[in-house]
């Protein structure tokens, strides 16, 4: 009798256990569906360490991938570290179990990490993690590997099976090939647009040397066509600087260099840049008093903030006024500044702020009001959400606009 109910219960473990094994694969299908109709490539990353961590049971998921320029092993994303701190990781390759596993191409499994040769403290030592064990698998596309998909410290102190192997597998060729195509997407995306504007000043520096070249021209016709084309040459200049700090903030070769410095400082500064510009239109600008100790890259924030006052100081009325307003703010256990920059300009449809943020995209009503390339607020963005912030901004037709964006600040004792 014994023996039946143990048979019995053989046969319900070996049930229970294929049907696991076809929930997990039924999973794996419906994730490989999302992830190969995704071509935001933020948006995908998360979606793969998600999934990674759902269909392995693990405490967070990882990505590190190869760096096409300088060919160093970078994370990419990881669940349990913030991008401050991900930018300044750099994993070996020799000396470290992800680097093994680019090296090999071959997946890896470590019941403990303290006992592997190729185990690299040094991540864990910069997040304060502890890594017990972990799963890493290699992603290819286009039969290369191109990084690695880690899965880390399996939940319940359960161990690492073959199906855990299998299915990781499975999810990161399913997730290389996405990434691949979201970068080959954003990329073409890109130069389509880019050259899209650069037509309008090459045409504007073509019919210009055309009219140069007739003998009949006037001598004052004529200064007024070289005053043209050195305005469209230095706005090409503007635009290319702007189109490769979009390149590199998108592909993630832009490293925000974070250090502590004195905001009130940096504004001043910002303001004493665009004071004449805004002497020519009679705008006045005046910012709180208040001080703060920020963390961040000093030079990309001054990008951010020369930004919003040079767009201030465009689009406000004659004798306007623009103020900097600095509040203190608390996000999920992190101090934060939040900077306003307000001005007493035309206003943004709520429409229009709806796409404010995008690569190219330029107010309609605004279009024929000032040139520019439509790449200022992108640039902001990427710079102010690499510092873990956020930026948005509110507006009423006829009354101003107000741009805020918030940085992580440093109390001090």
């Amino acid at each position: 009798m014994a023996d039946v109910l143990n048979d019995t219960s053989s046969v319900t473990d070996e049930q229970d256990d294929a049907i696991l094994m076809f929930e997990r694969y039924r999973r794996l299908i419906e994730i490989s569906q999302e992830l190969t109709s995704n071509l935001n490539l933020k948006t995908l990353l998360n979606d793969i360490i998600s999934a990674a961590q759902e269909l392995t049971q693990t405490d967070a998921a990882s990505i590190l991938l190869i760096d096409p320029i300088t060919g160093e092993l970078r994370f990419e994303i990881a669940s349990n570290i913030n991008t401050n701190t991900l930018e300044e990781i750099v994993v070996p390759m020799e000396g470290s179990i992800a680097g093994w596993i680019v090296t090999h191409g071959e997946p890896r499994v470590i019941e403990d990490v303290l006992q592997d040769p190729d185990y690299f403290s040094g991540v864990d030592e910069s997040i304060e993690f502890q890594t017990r064990n972990l799963l890493g698998v290699p992603m290819r596309a286009r039969n290369k590997v191109i990084g690695v998909l880690e899965a880390v410290n399996k939940q319940n102190g359960a161990r690492f099976d073959h199906e855990d192997i299998r299915t990781l597998t499975t999810l990161a060729s399913q997730a290389a090939i996405a990434i691949e195509n979201a970068r080959l997407f954003q990329q073409s995306d890109f130069i389509a647009e880019m050259v899209h504007e650069l037509r309008t000043p090459l045409a504007a520096l073509k019919a210009s040397t055309v009219l140069l070249k007739r003998p009949d021209l006037p001598e004052d016709r004529r200064d007024d066509i070289i005053d043209t084309m050195q305005g469209e040459t230095e706005r090409l200049i503007r635009m290319t600087s702007d189109f490769l700090d979009v390149a590199r903030l998108e592909s993630g070769r832009t490293r925000i260099d974070a250090a502590p410095f004195r905001l009130q400082k940096l504004i001043r500064e910002c303001i004493e840049v665009v004071m004449p510009q805004a002497n020519d239109r009679g705008v006045s600008i005046d910012a709180d008093k208040t001080e703060f100790n920020v963390n961040g890259d000093r030079g990309k924030v001054k990008q951010v903030l020369l930004n919003l006052l040079t767009n201030a100081i465009k689009y406000n009325r004659d004798d306007g006024h623009i103020h900097i307003h600095l509040t203190l703010q608390q996000e999920q256990d992190q101090d934060f500044v939040e900077i306003a920059v307000a001005d007493t300009g035309q206003g943004i449809s709520k429409a229009d702020q709806k796409n404010l943020f995008q690569k190219f995209y330029r107010v309609a009503d605004t279009a024929g009001y000032t040139q520019g390339t439509g790449l200022g607020l992108t640039i902001a963005k990427h710079i102010v959400e690499a510092h873990n912030g956020h930026i948005w901004v509110t507006s009423e037709k006829g009354v101003g606009s107000t741009f805020f964006f918030t940085l992580p600040i440093l109390i001090e004792d």
